[in-house]
């Protein structure tokens, strides 16, 4: 606290005589302002700067005083010292117990009242002093917690670019594919059965882990990765391998860590299970329905989706209508019908999300 700083201290009570006394005994501490009656110390509670302490006499209106200055400011946090006379334990078990700082028996003896107030004073600004200190490792702690997400979610997507760094529109795709997602799940939780699962942590957990979904095409050759023609069953057996090897890579980081996290269950689901079929004929194990992890089912209709809008080599982009079209056709057979049913819904954020991450 500045040395030169004066606390501000108001007094109320009745007596003329007693605030002459009290004005005497303190003034040359702090600044002192005095009122008479409840309405003045009211008005002058309410001006700026408002009091550090108020010295209340518990006579008759003291304690509506209290209950007005605390209603009407919010000020819980300026102490409130009471005046009451010697023998009154009933006015002093009642002052403490509604909140006040402290009590100080009259007829007082000067030193035990500047002692009394310089304790209080000393605790209004040691709490003043702690709010801002949590305050500022709060905004200290959020900013870090921010940094850490960005350098997270910046790693995430220089993997994935790097896993389909021989694609040259890459980047875009990993950004449509993970809205795409989440637009998906912010859609489907409205239906009851996903509404536990769906929760805005998971939606955000799954947008940060759908990037990763082809990591594994790392591990497939050149050759064979970006062949323009039908691959052979040789061929598309390697390249299916691209969903082993990215449930192992993201396995080998919840081994080094020594455990798991929501985030790593979905990328591991995701790369694992993405080519999965709701009839059970996909890959790599043949799973059907329900036993597809659903960020998986998820990622495989905006895998798709974003696949069909895409030139390739071997043919050009089919219009998003086509694309949606062909995905309602594959409802039941490759797709979750759950899935495709939220797709239909936020088809128009599809349309968006495709012109606003698309080729330049």
């Amino acid at each position: 606290m500045d040395i030169n700083f004066k606390a501000t201290i108001l007094i109320v009570d009745a007596s003329a005589d007693n605030l002459v006394q009290l004005e005497g005994l303190l003034q040359q501490r702090y600044h002192v302002k005095l009122a008479r009656q409840n309405a003045d110390a009211l008005r002058i509670t309410a001006q700026a700067p408002r009091p550090d302490l108020i010295l209340i006499d518990a006579g008759a209106d003291g304690f509506a005083l209290f209950h007005e200055i605390k209603f009407n400011f919010l000020a819980t946090d300026i102490p409130v010292l009471f005046m009451v006379a010697a023998g009154d334990a009933d006015s002093e078990q009642r002052a403490l117990a509604e909140g006040a700082g402290d009590v100080v028996a009259k007829p007082f003896a000067p030193a035990t009242l500047l002692a009394r107030v310089e304790t209080q004073l000393q605790l209004k600004f040691a709490r003043a002093m702690l709010k801002d200190q949590h305050r500022h490792f709060e905004h200290l702690i959020a900013e870090r917690t921010r940094d850490v997400a960005q350098m997270q979610d910046a790693t995430v997507m220089a993997m994935a670019s790097l896993a389909e760094s021989r694609d040259a529109g890459v980047g875009r795709h990993l950004r449509r594919t993970q809205h795409y997602v989440a637009a998906l799940a912010r859609e489907l939780r409205f239906n009851a059965a996903y509404t536990a699962e769906l929760t805005n942590e998971n939606i955000a957990l799954l947008y940060k882990a759908a990037p990763l979904h082809d990591i594994g095409k790392v591990g497939v050759p050149d050759a064979i990765l970006l062949k323009p023609g039908k691959l052979t069953d040789t061929e598309f057996e390697q390249m299916k391998l691209h969903t082993v090897y990215g449930r192992d890579a993201i396995a080998g980081v919840e081994r080094t860590l020594g455990g798991s996290n929501d985030f790593l269950r979905y990328a591991r689901e995701i790369t694992y299970s993405h080519q999965e079929k709701w009839d059970g004929s996909g890959y790599p194990q043949g799973l059907a329905g329900p036993a597809i992890p659903l960020s998986a089912r998820l990622m495989a209709v905006a895998d798709v989706y974003d696949a069909l809008i895409t030139e390739r080599l071997y043919r050009p982009a089919f219009t998003h209508e086509t694309a949606v079209e062909l995905i309602r056709q594959g409802r039941g057979e490759h797709f979750d019908p759950d899935v495709v049913d939220a797709m239909l819904a936020v088809e128009e954020k599809f349309k968006s999300i495709a012109a606003e991450f698309g080729a330049p």
